[in-house]
């Protein structure tokens, strides 16, 4: 079934701030910012960066010697290029997107647990479909069930998300890696760095691991890579 955004009742989820431990307030931005400038002012590179496959990520996706689809050019970043919906078939998603900033801790801000079925753009970085990787953040769950990206780790290297803009365009990513990062070893390079300079890339997350009753968190994060395949103008009307 689609995940829905009717509310909930407020209550605090199991997971608490699946996201504190990713950096601190200032320093997030910062990088952010800087893997963002990196993104949209250097040229296509040759390949993909290869990241780490040990220790603090665990590549869960990515079929050896799987075919994709090249990269689609970048949009243009333009006032109506912020993302309202988001489509993910394989998953039965299909949910409204939200502009989010950074929480108390730093870390992206996912929607408030009263709409689990919504999910956060982090506004102060690229638009998806313009170069860099944009940021979108969803809950798992919460004390009253499931949220929108409960499934997200069952994602698979090929699979398909639609992000809907607010000019009526679809911008389409092709799921080249998902992986799931260690909350304690969170290191944002890993996780946020484009993977080809200049590309236009995606970047899902929410919390994944198991839950730490101590420290009120999940002990890790699942990561979606995708990035630009294709494109489709808003409809005439």
């Amino acid at each position: 079934m689609p995940a829905e955004d009717h509310p909930v009742a407020d209550r605090r989820p199991p997971h608490g701030h699946c996201h504190r431990r990713m950096a601190t307030g200032v320093v997030w931005a910062a990088l952010l910012l800087a893997l963002w400038l990196w993104g949209r002012g250097l040229t296509d590179g040759s390949g993909l960066a290869q990241p780490p496959t040990t220790g603090d990520v665990a590549a869960v996706g990515r079929p050896l010697g799987a075919e994709l689809p090249p990269a689609h050019d970048p949009l243009a970043t333009s006032p109506d290029g912020r993302p309202t919906r988001i489509d993910i078939p394989s998953l039965g998603v299909r949910a409204r997107v939200v502009e989010s900033g950074l929480d108390a801790s730093g870390a992206v801000s996912t929607p408030s647990y009263r709409t689990p079925g919504l999910v956060g753009w982090y506004a102060k970085g690229p638009q998806p479909g313009a170069a860099g990787a944009a940021v979108l953040a969803g809950h798992v769950d919460t004390n009253s069930g499931r949220a929108v990206f409960h499934r997200l780790g069952s994602m698979k290297t090929g699979q398909r998300v639609d992000v809907r803009r607010a000019d009526g365009s679809t911008a389409r990513f092709t799921v080249e890696d998902v992986k799931i990062y260690d909350s304690a070893n969170f290191v944002p390079e890993k996780v946020y760095g484009g993977h080809v300079p200049g590309r236009a890339e995606l970047r899902l997350i929410t919390c994944a691991g198991t839950f730490d009753a101590e420290r009120e968190s999940y002990t890790a994060n699942v990561v979606v890579h995708g990035y630009l395949t294709k494109t489709t103008p808003a409809a005439a009307s």
